[in-house]
């Protein structure tokens, strides 16, 4: 969420009332207010309108730490396309415009799209690039790669609701994971994540439900899920659709669990300002995490090895498609 010119001019109407009682303006110097906002707003759309295209072709509006960008990161990585990457303060943007990450911005001439949901993401990479660039083919949406994606999505909401509830008691943990403490966000949304914490934390308890009774039944959808990709994997195969070309699929299990994984390569290099050790990690989340790995090693290693392969490279050593 940025300070563009149109959300200055959102906040300079919004404002306006606060200013007409503070300096009793009156009515017609709130008139003249009005009329002055109105004018700036109609130049800024006139200038878009009339001026040359301005802005990355694809932006991708993220949060550092979130899985969910993290699967169309990867994509987009994988694919080879150039974009470029707007990080987000934690929830600020959910809760204030009502705008999830992750977002793909695309510009073509005058008109910027946007497509939410990580899922819907990729269906517009592979309608976009499957014809046209061969390295798309691990997009390729058959029915049965379509159907392990649904079931993994739900897996990764419900390791958004595993961590929520083990870090939001820790209000430290928590704004630094959000990205509180990284210097690559802007300053204003740092603060803001600090100064709106408690009701960001209790917006987030309701909307996610957390309890501890609700917690248990979290962990046992984990698991299900995780043993349905383990008994897929114990035949032997490489790649949860069993060819051996990595596919959306894989790509989706091993950014989800990337969250209780932790891998060094996690992020492609884009998450390291959120980072944490894991000594500051609630026990019971590091416990969980063990535990899975090792009742859940053919995962484990599926995920671990994608992450080897394809996130050791810096993101700045990815060549754009073209």
């Amino acid at each position: 969420m940025r300070l563009t010119p149109m959300v200055w001019s959102a906040l300079y109407l919004l404002a306006l009332p606060i200013f007409t009682a503070m300096f009793d303006l009156g009515v017609i110097g709130a008139t003249l207010a009005v009329l002055l906002g109105l004018g700036v707003f109609w130049w800024l759309r006139m200038a878009h309108v009339l001026g040359p295209p301005t802005g990355p072709e694809i932006q991708l509006d993220t949060i550092s730490a979130s899985h969910f960008v993290e699967k169309a990161r990867w994509c987009l990585d994988r694919l080879g396309v150039a974009y470029q990457e707007v990080p987000n303060a934690g929830a600020l943007g959910v809760f204030s415009a009502g705008r999830t990450v992750p977002r793909l911005r695309v510009r073509t001439g005058l008109v910027v799209s946007s497509i939410g949901n990580s899922a819907d993401i990729l269906r517009y990479l592979w309608g976009r690039y499957g014809s046209v660039e061969p390295r798309a083919v691990f997009l390729e949406p058959s029915p049965e790669a379509l159907a392990l994606e649904g079931e993994l999505d739900r897996y990764g909401v419900d390791l958004q609701r595993w961590v929520y509830y083990q870090i939001l008691p820790d209000r430290s943990l928590t704004l630094h994971l959000w990205g509180a403490d990284d210097p690559g966000l802007p300053a204003w949304q740092r603060v803001a994540v600090r100064l709106v914490f408690p009701l960001l934390k209790t917006l987030i308890s309701r909307a996610f439900r957390l309890s501890p009774r609700a917690h248990q039944k979290v962990l046992a959808n984990i698991e299900a899920c995780l043993t349905t990709m383990e008994e897929r994997l114990g035949d032997g195969r490489r790649t949860l659709l069993g060819g051996d070309e990595t596919s959306f699929v894989d790509i989706t299990l091993a950014a989800l669990s990337g969250l209780w994984l932790m891998p060094p390569q996690y992020g492609g290099g884009r998450a390291e300002g959120v980072r944490a050790g894991i000594d500051a990690l609630p026990a019971d989340m590091v416990a969980d995490g063990r535990r899975w790995k090792g009742q859940f090693p053919l995962v484990a290693a599926h995920v671990e090895r994608l992450y080897r392969e394809e996130r050791g490279v810096p993101a700045a050593d990815i060549s754009p498609a073209g």
